[in-house]
């Protein structure tokens, strides 16, 4: 096993629950049950995108294929986000028990880890756990004895591109193309891998999967809201005394989350990573939760020392460089906010400028082909929201 990662904050649930005692569970199971269960838990993905895992599931196995695959997206690759690192290293065999469950539940034979590649060093570990559960026989024919139920998985490696954890370009990358997005429809539940029925989950998700299916759907919906059910686990770094992961179930407000961390101080947190909102500190009292400010898990503190634009412009830095140039909206906006935020620091940004370029930004979020250019824009059209005054006096005094 990989050295420990001395990055978690506080008690993480996945301490105690029981080994494989889920799967035991779910073989109990029909596989539209399996599929039941998880939808009525409310498990939204945890990697960002917050869709009902339930219901990807349903989709997948209502589709009629000789094939079909279930992928761990792994590919953690969101600038200020760690918690995937610290599950596969610390709880593997949940990750891996979840996705045995989804591969019931939908009727695959095969399931793939898409490891990040700067993360090859946990690969001969994922390795050591998965020829120890086939051993098991928890992998392999017949798992646990149920005949006719074979399920196996393997680690396939990522290559350091950001776009891979858009699921369609990690399709793509697995299938030896240049990692790019596809068009959809169709989706990967129905046309993914090899152009077969395909699921594609992040690492905490299944893993709460595991969870689910060993505690039960009520205790599972114990924590959290209505909307958000469940914990999460967040990935805290930045202007605070004590980063790290931490968990927290969904609902927990920013002031909350910053008194636990020792960021009280805070002018600003970027909630979702790069790809996130800039959250002034007016707005702390919203709540991290899918009907209020959804989140991947990235938490990043900005002290009051920072300088905002200094903020916007590393983001976007980042961005015109993963940008894989595919689609115009993304390749040629990126720059232009990019651009934008330049002349703000010198205090040179002509007010139409900025105006064309915040109304480009508004079309990204909708025109672009993907994750990426779709979401790039919102810590610069944030940052502009959240800290207009102080943009303006910059400005004033240049």
């Amino acid at each position: 096993m990989p050295a420990t990662i001395e990055t978690q904050g506080n008690a993480l649930t996945y301490e105690t629950i029981e080994a494989e005692a889920g799967l035991k569970a779910a073989l109990a199971m029909s596989r539209a049950d399996l599929v039941d269960v998880v939808r009525d838990s409310g498990l939204k993905g945890r990697g960002g995108a917050g869709f009902p895992t339930g219901m990807k599931w349903g989709f997948c196995a209502a589709e009629k294929a000789d094939q079909k695959y279930i992928i761990c997206n792994a590919d953690e690759g969101e600038p200020g986000t760690f918690k995937d690192r610290v599950i596969l290293t610390r709880f593997a065999d949940l990750v891996i028990e979840g996705m045995t469950i989804g591969g019931r539940a939908i009727g695959a034979t095969l399931g793939i880890i898409y490891l990040r590649a700067e993360y090859t060093y946990l690969r001969p570990h994922l390795n050591e756990i998965i020829q120890k559960r086939r051993g098991q026989g928890l992998l392999g024919h017949d798992i646990m004895g149920v005949e006719g139920f074979d399920f196996d998985i393997l680690v396939a490696m990522g290559a350091g591109a950001y776009v891979c954890g858009e699921e369609t370009a990690l399709i793509e990358s697995l299938e030896g193309f240049r990692g790019e997005p596809r068009n959809r429809p169709p989706f990967p539940v129905v046309a993914g891998l090899l152009n077969n029925p395909t699921v594609v989950n992040n690492v905490e998700t299944l893993a709460s999967v595991a969870a689910i299916f060993c505690k039960g759907c009520d205790w599972f919906k114990g924590f959290g809201t209505d909307k958000s059910t469940g914990y999460k686990l967040f990935s805290i770094s930045g202007d605070c005394e004590k980063p790290g992961v931490y968990e927290f179930p969904w609902g927990i407000t920013v002031a909350d989350l910053l008194k636990e961390v020792g960021g009280e101080g805070a002018k600003a947190v970027q909630i979702g990573g790069a790809s996130g909102i800039c959250v002034p500190a007016r707005d702390f009292a919203r709540a991290l939760a899918f009907e209020d400010i959804p989140t991947g898990g990235s938490i990043m503190v900005i002290g009051a020392g920072r300088d905002i634009l200094d903020v916007a412009e590393n983001f976007l830095d980042f961005f015109v460089e993963e940008s894989c140039g595919q689609c115009t909206p993304c390749r040629l906006g990126n720059p232009q906010m990019l651009q934008a935020v330049k002349l703000l620091k010198q205090g040179a940004c002509p007010p139409e400028f900025l105006k064309n370029v915040k109304e480009m930004a508004a079309t990204m979020q909708v025109a672009s082909k993907c994750g990426l250019g779709q979401t790039s824009p919102s810590a610069f059209l944030s940052i502009l929201e959240g800290f207009g005054d102080e943009i303006t006096n910059r400005a004033a005094s240049a």
